[in-house]
């Protein structure tokens, strides 16, 4: 990373870190009112950026936000700012409030969204867990449902993942699974999940909570070009249980196996073969793809 002070980028503007500030009226902030992109670089590339950024505008009109710019043009903010800090690979968190309004849930109070872009380095897991494979525990917080707020939508409004995280840490795992309403799996409170059975690779549907992933969709196409049979189908606790292999996939997780979960212990309890190749062949693809930044 730089040595010199992140820049962040707020409404069109750079500033440093400890000057990058928002108003305490914005409705980001007192509401979590806004969405979100989590997205990867790699060696001076950024990786899927046109579907991280058509996911944000499908978000925003989810909640009737309009963003003040266009889609090439946040594109380019997403650009500028990993160029402004010098940075070659790394995390970009994509931001877009509300903006600030008047007390109150009104969203018609707020004049203006904001939009936010940091670019920093980040490890989320140490290098042993992508190794020897990650703990998971049941969480008892459950995804929202469809009814409330759609799962697809990447809203400011993380308690949920939160809790779950806090619950999953304090049963002494890693990462935590959250379950839907009808108690079927959805996704970890920040991934999806793989399964492996029989040389078979299963995932859980959109429609049971979990997030389309861009990860999630890159490691499928990945899993269809290597020729393995892949199912997304309704999973029960019982279907991770009793897998040959689980891994997980994410923007910052990429693809991380699992070694236990709920004190069962994943196949033999090393990394699968399939495991380890999806491992592999997304690395390649991450490392030798993606919008140039320089």
């Amino acid at each position: 990373m730089s040595a010199e002070p992140l820049q962040i980028l707020i409404d069109g503007e750079f500033y440093a870190e400890a000057d990058a500030k928002i108003s305490v009226f914005d409705h980001g902030l007192l509401y979590g009112d806004g969405v979100f992109e989590g997205i990867r670089f790699y060696n001076d590339r950024v990786f899927r950026l046109d579907e991280h950024i058509d996911r944000l505008f499908d978000s925003a009109k989810a909640i009737h936000l309009e963003i003040p710019a266009t889609h090439d043009e946040v594109c380019k903010m997403v650009t500028d700012t990993v160029a402004k800090n010098g940075l070659h690979d790394g995390y970009i968190r994509l931001v877009v409030t509300r903006g600030a309004g008047a007390l109150g849930l009104s969203p018609y109070q707020c004049e203006k969204a904001s939009i936010i872009c940091i670019a920093a380095t980040i490890t989320l897991y140490p290098e042993e867990y992508y190794r020897d494979g990650l703990i998971l525990a049941t969480c008892a917080t459950r995804r929202p449902t469809h009814d409330s707020l759609s799962p697809s939508v990447k809203s400011l409004n993380y308690l949920s993942n939160v809790m779950a995280k806090v619950e999953a840490l304090a049963a002494g795992a890693q990462e935590g699974v959250m379950l839907n309403t009808e108690g079927y799996v959805a996704e970890c409170t920040g991934d999806n999940i793989f399964v492996v059975k029989d040389g078979v690779i299963y995932t859980p549907t959109v429609a049971s909570g979990s997030l389309n992933g861009i990860t999630r969709k890159a490691v499928m196409e990945l899993i269809e070009e290597a020729g393995i049979p892949l199912k997304e189908v309704q999973m029960a606790r019982y279907d991770l249980y009793t897998a040959d292999e689980m891994f997980l996939t994410g923007t910052a997780a990429e693809v991380v196996p699992v070694r236990e979960y709920d004190k069962r212990i994943i196949g033999t309890g090393e990394p699968g073969p399939i495991t380890k190749q999806m491992l592999t062949a997304f690395h390649n693809l991450a490392e030798s793809t993606g919008t140039p930044i320089y």
